[in-house]
């Protein structure tokens, strides 16, 4: 039997994209032959992994896991809203969760790296990854996530779409109340004084604009543009922001969080697919690309 190389491993890895175990099975199983094993990896895992690697990943889900003082909140994607509510892929993000929490991974490459096994695919998380692809057919991936320890922690996922974890001191309930007011009010800091000095100056650009539209004295119009920047500022401040669950409609998520005796310290708030642009694709050429190819075949 021909001796089975890292070399060829990896040639093979490039041609399919599939895991780097699963390769190796595959090479042994041919013994040696590449192209027989390219033939078994795609009866296995039914499409090259490789094929779906550079598709937009828009859809997914938002996964927290949470255990005494530590948590995470990871965001997980998935190129359609179908494989997002596939048990597998699922089971994948909660587990990435966790893994995040327990291990404090760097950075995504790192978080890839860490040991996890699940259908038959592994040793890593990137492995079990790259393995789901190949047996959906759809490409995935880990996007960002965030990991809190030494603070109490309050969770919220609102659907599996949504997901916030805040730190905080105090009231549980209070801090939970907060974690649904962020998921469904979507600040952008805790305090004015933090809210990104970009999105400040974006907004004051778009008042100047609107304010010189105007014709307005320059006097009046510079009020008018700091008017509608501390409009802004309160509009996206947690502190600032009225209270989903105010009883008069007037009462703010500080005076709640002051009544509470319940502080906030930070939060993270994810929402799937936030910021990814996705392809609208032409379904009709898709089905004509798909039958042309397959009289080719």
């Amino acid at each position: 039997m021909a001796a089975i190389t890292a070399s060829m491993v990896a040639e093979l890895r490039g041609k399919t994209d599939a895991p780097m175990m699963e390769c190796k099975k595959a090479l042994t199983e041919a013994a040696g032959d590449m192209a027989k094993a390219e033939e078994l990896l795609r009866v296995k895992l039914g499409t090259k992994a490789g094929k779906a690697a550079s598709r937009v990943t828009a859809e997914g889900v938002v996964a927290s896991f949470v255990e005494g003082n530590l948590g995470a909140l990871v965001e997980v994607n998935s190129e359609t809203d179908f494989v997002s509510k596939n048990d597998s892929f699922i089971a994948m993000a909660k587990a990435a969760a966790e893994l995040i929490a327990k291990h404090n991974p760097a950075d995504i490459d790192a978080l890839g790296a860490l040991a996890y096994e699940q259908d038959g695919f592994g040793p890593t998380l990137e492995e079990v990854r790259k393995g789901l692809i190949g047996k959906i057919g759809e490409n995935m991936s880990f996007r960002r996530f965030k990991r809190f320890d030494g603070s109490e922690l309050a969770a919220y996922l609102h659907g599996s779409r949504i997901g916030v974890l805040v730190a905080f001191e105090g009231d549980a309930a209070a801090a939970k109340d907060v974690a649904m007011h962020i998921a469904a009010m979507k600040p952008v800091a805790l305090t004015s004084a933090e809210v990104p000095a970009d999105l400040i100056e974006k907004e004051r650009s778009v008042a100047a604009a609107k304010a010189e539209e105007s014709g307005k004295p320059a006097e009046i119009a510079a009020k008018m543009v700091e008017g509608a920047v501390q409009k802004y500022l309160k509009e996206v401040s947690l502190a600032d922001q009225v209270f989903v669950k105010a009883e008069d409609g007037k009462q703010t998520v500080g005076a709640m969080l002051k009544a509470k005796n319940t502080t906030i310290k930070a939060f993270t708030l994810y929402v799937v697919g936030e910021g990814i642009e996705k392809k609208a694709d032409d379904f009709a050429a898709e089905v004509a690309a798909q039958m042309a190819a397959a009289k080719g075949a």
